[in-house]
């Protein structure tokens, strides 16, 4: 089976910071593409070893990313 997934990747310190909100899965690496692939790779492991209970348990189906504008100062 393949799935779609959200993929939001920040620069933390000296590398970047991936996560899957709809899994609450993270992983990291020195480049954007490295930290992709690690990402892609923790989603694997967890599709490969969590139970189905587990995986239908910690899905998260409505995940919207948007900008806004805030004022401050």
């Amino acid at each position: 089976m393949q799935k779609q997934l959200t993929a939001i990747i920040e620069r933390e310190g000296d590398g970047y910071v991936s996560f899957c909100p709809e899994y609450d899965i993270a992983s990291q690496g020195t480049t954007v593409e490295e930290a992709r692939k690690n990402l892609h790779e923790a989603l694997k492991l967890f599709f490969e070893t969590a139970s189905p209970q587990e995986i239908q348990s910690r899905f998260h189906g409505e995940i919207y990313i948007t900008r806004m504008d805030v004022a401050f100062g």
